[in-house]
Formats: C-alpha cells, sequence, structure tokens
C-alpha cells in the first residue's frame, strides 16, 4: 500500500505477520495455525513488537464488548502472557536490558544514548527537550514538507498529510465513549498503536528510520480510525430509519 511494505527489507515481511496475525486473532481457535505462523514472523524480526502485540492481544480480549466465553480470554491472555515470560530475554536483548536489575533507569539511559546515536544522522532530529505529545506528533506525522531531508522526505510528507487528516477526524468528544464501548479488535488495535508509539518517541530521532518504523503500526490507527466513522454512519443511519418509520406512523393514524 506503500513503499515500506513493499520494499526488500524488514518492513515488508513483518507488515505480513502482523496482518496475519490481527486476522487469526479474530479467530484464534478457527485459525491458530495462521495466528502462530504470524506470531514467528513477528518476533523473529522485531521482538519488541511481538510484545506490544500481546499485550495489545490479551487487552482486547479481556476488555472488548462481545460477550466471550471466560476460557477463551483466559486462554489467550495465559498464551501471550506465558510467551512474554518465555521470551523476555530476547525482547530486553533489543534494548540491551536482559539481566538488568533496574529496567527503568537503564531504560532511560540506553533510549538517551540511541537517540543521541540517531541524531547525528544528516534527517536526525534533536527530540530529547521535546514535550511527549510533540515527540508524538513527530514520530506520526514528520517529515512534513519543510522538513522533508530528501526526496524520499517529500513523498512520504505526502502520507503524513494523508495521516494526519485522518487522525482529525477522531478529535471529538464521543471518540473517548467509542473507545470504551469498543469491541476487542478495536481495543486490541489502540493498545498497540498508543504502545508503540511510547516506546519508539524514546529512541528514535532521526526521521529516515522513523518512517520505516512507524510503518508497522499506523495501519492499528487506520483500522480504529475506519471502524470509528463506519459506527457513525451506521448510527446516522439508523437514526433515519427510526424516523422514517415514525413519519409512516404518524401518517397512518391521520389516514
Amino acid at each position: 500500500m506503500h513503499f515500506w511494505t513493499a520494499s526488500l527489507g524488514k518492513g515488508a515481511p513483518i507488515f505480513l505477520g502482523l496482518m496475519m496475525f490481527t486476522y487469526a486473532i479474530g479467530n484464534p481457535k478457527g485459525r491458530i495455525y495462521l495466528l502462530i505462523l504470524g506470531s514467528i514472523i513477528i518476533f523473529h524480526i522485531r521482538p519488541h513488537v511481538f510484545m506490544f502485540v500481546a499485550v495489545g492481544a490479551v487487552t482486547g480480549y479481556m476488555s472488548g464488548k462481545e460477550k466471550i466465553a471466560f476460557w477463551k480470554k483466559a486462554l489467550i491472555s495465559v498464551t501471550m502472557i506465558g510467551s512474554l515470560f518465555l521470551l523476555q530475554d530476547q525482547i530486553l536483548g533489543v534494548m540491551g536490558l536482559q539481566g538488568s536489575d533496574n529496567l527503568i533507569e537503564e531504560f532511560e539511559a540506553t533510549s538517551e544514548k540511541r537517540s543521541e546515536d540517531l541524531g547525528r544522522a544528516g534527517s536526525g532530529v534533536d527530540m530529547s527537550s521535546y514535550p511527549l505529545t510533540l515527540k508524538l506528533f513527530t514520530f506520526w506525522f514528520r517529515p512534513l514538507f519543510i522538513d522533508a531531508p530528501n526526496i524520499l522526505g517529500i513523498i512520504t510528507s505526502f502520507e503524513n498529510l494523508i495521516y494526519l487528516i485522518l487522525f482529525v477526524k477522531i478529535l471529538k468528544k464521543d471518540f473517548i465513549n467509542f473507545i470504551r464501548k469498543s469491541p476487542s479488535m478495536v481495543k486490541m488495535s489502540i493498545t498497540i498503536f498508543l504502545l508503540s508509539s511510547f516506546a519508539m518517541t524514546f529512541v528514535m530521532s532521526n526521521l529516515g528510520i522513523i518512517m520505516r518504523q512507524k510503518s508497522m503500526v499506523m495501519y492499528f490507527l487506520f483500522f480504529v480510525i475506519y471502524y470509528y466513522l463506519a459506527q457513525k454512519k451506521y448510527n446516522k443511519i439508523i437514526r433515519r430509519r427510526k424516523l422514517r418509520q415514525q413519519k409512516i406512523k404518524r401518517m397512518e393514524v391521520v389516514v
């Protein structure tokens, strides 16, 4: 759908794994082999992304509005949490934190060092002094024309503009209520998107790397936006139908 998900690199296969996982988690019993294969692909390429996906799946299943049998919720939760426990060394190894006694302090120190190293590149951005909101904006929507480092950055700016326009559509008062009442797939998607965004903003300060990394998670945001807009459209159709039925009843009474 865009360059990074069709490139000859890690972007395309991990996107494949994420979509396989997302498709399979909707019916884990009937698509168990696809779920396992998608999980293996994600973990093999980006162990930390598998952590975000696993946490998102547990959150979605445990808090979704669907009436799912408790044993199914328990099975998904135990499987994902167990996988994280068994694979914790490999996941923490991505940041060099395996065997750490103080994860928070060492994560902050490692994040700061990586941010400084990435910031020395030609498309580096000094995000260390940015507030969290600006860090997230940078990760989600930059480069945006005025700070495009090259021709690829200009092309990506058009893509980021579309991201920004779509994001504005959910800046409504009813969006929080929508999330609260949303099904498990929506809650899983928003959890994966936010967890990934928060974590990556602390270690990314190079626009080139940001462009590649965020392609893994932006489609989870797209799904949330799509479901939100579709739900609003569906509710509007239902309201119109009810009004039409009320008018017909009033006409019948008059006749």
